[in-house]
């Protein structure tokens, strides 16, 4: 199983990293393969935090090849401090490595992104306003500049004043910002390209040598399924194909080198911004939820709305990702939660029922979550390490949640260290075995 996909089946947030930090143990090379800084990845590792919003999960593991695919957007300020935070704090990136072809935000696209959404008032988006959707503008407009363009500076300069030009109008109110002109900006970005350049690279060419070599290659996506550009609830979405076939495009790889595609889901739903939420909990116990999941964004800080597992949104995650395996994270959120509620289909303001996520805008708007509720728990669950650890409701739960989506499920999240995971007998022999103590109980 040399190509695995790592998605969100949600609205982003669902606990990626943790997952391919665990998949990272065994895999040769890790690569993101879309979204930019408006992400984020948390991992807790022996009592210590880490944040990234660039650099892939597998950073963590000494030698370890972790790429960013030719479909990410890259800010250089942004990965020059995470490369920097990492030194300081003694982890090796000599195995980071930036796609050549990769976008590079440039300040003109924050500034376009503040006032994008200013203009918008009460109708905007909710972007993080960290230039990532004017940059895949510009590289849709082919006036993009890519990481290699950094190094050149003749090149550059050309780009920046041609990217610049169609933006004049919008721009004026910026005119003397010193941050536009484009003498600075070629120096500023040339000295960034530089000091970049070891890591600049043909990322496509390292992941097609380790699928050659049968290496396990983990393509790592950023937000989730239903903030997807093309397939999810536009124009509350992000600027990009969080969706597994993505991996291809923004790996630089053909469908043929994915093998298996793990979606990553919560026990519950979440969702950051403005957009339709269906099961979406508007009373304390969405506030209860938020705070046992620790529902802030890890790039923004901003709160998250928290709802009731939205098993309709979920099925159609499931088909458009062609997902072999479910990863259910923060299951101890809801420990103490009784009963628990759980979204099975969608009711439409005239009444009329939807089993399958709605195609309609209107529709998804307004629609209210029908919900069946399954028993809750009450023992604390942080301490399992086998299925057989878990309450018996606790076990229904999932079984319930597996039997509805007819995936299986590989791997459950207890917690925020990465040894607070449960992996099962779906699961192949990708993640670090089990603690001995654990293996006995399961026994």
């Amino acid at each position: 199983m040399p190509g695995l996909v790592v998605v969100g089946a949600q609205w982003g947030d669902e606990g990626k990293g943790k997952v391919t930090d665990l998949l990272a143990e065994r895999a040769d090379v890790v690569i993101r393969y879309q979204g930019g800084n408006n992400a984020g990845h948390t991992i807790v590792r022996d009592g210590e935090v880490y944040k990234f919003h660039l650099i892939p999960s597998g950073i963590l593991y000494p030698g370890r090849r972790c790429l960013i695919g030719n479909g990410v957007v890259v800010d250089p300020k942004v990965i020059t401090e995470e490369i920097a935070a990492l030194h300081a704090r003694g982890i090796d990136t000599s195995g980071l490595k930036i796609s050549a072809n990769a976008h590079v935000i440039m300040p003109y696209h924050r500034l376009l992104d503040d006032e994008g959404e200013m203009k918008l008032g009460k109708l905007q988006i909710g972007t993080t306003r960290r230039g990532i959707g004017p940059c895949y503008a510009d590289k849709a407009a082919r006036l993009g500049i890519r990481m290699q363009d950094l190094l050149d500076e003749k090149i550059l300069r050309q780009k920046i004043y041609a990217a610049l030009e169609p933006k004049r109008l919008t721009l004026r109110p910026y005119a003397k910002d010193p941050a536009l002109d484009l003498h600075a900006m070629t120096e500023e970005y040339r000295t960034l390209g530089h000091r970049l350049e070891q890591y600049i690279a043909d990322t496509s060419k390292i992941v097609w040598e380790a699928l050659d070599s049968d290496r396990l290659v983990i393509f790592e996506g950023a937000q989730g399924t239903l903030l997807d550009i093309d397939h999810g609830t536009y124009p509350f979405v992000t600027s990009s194909n969080p969706v597994a076939g993505a991996a291809c495009v923004g790996a630089g790889v053909g469908p043929k080198d994915i093998d298996a595609i793990w979606g990553v889901m919560k026990a519950y739903s979440t969702r950051v911004g403005s957009g339709p939420f269906p099961s979406e909990l508007h009373d304390e116990l969405g506030d209860r939820i938020r705070e046992a999941g620790g529902e802030f964004g890890t790039t923004t800080g901003r709160p998250r709305r928290c709802g009731w597992l939205d098993l309709v949104a979920l099925r159609y995650a499931i088909r458009l990702n062609s997902l072999t395996g479910i990863a259910i994270t923060k299951l101890d959120a809801l420990t103490g939660i009784d009963p628990l509620g759980v979204a099975v289909r969608y009711l439409g303001p005239d009444g009329v029922s939807f089993d399958e996520f709605p195609y309609h805008q209107s529709v998804v708007h307004k629609a209210r979550a029908e919900l069946v509720e399954l028993p809750g728990w009450s023992e604390p669950i942080t301490g399992a390490r086998t299925l057989g650890d878990l309450p018996p409701e606790a076990r229904g739960y999932l079984d319930f949640v597996a039997d509805r989506l007819g995936v299986p499920v590989v791997l459950v999240g207890v917690g925020p260290d990465r040894d607070q995971v449960i992996t099962t007998g779906a699961a192949p022999d990708l993640l670090p075995a089990q603690p001995a103590e654990s293996r006995a109980a399961a026994s």
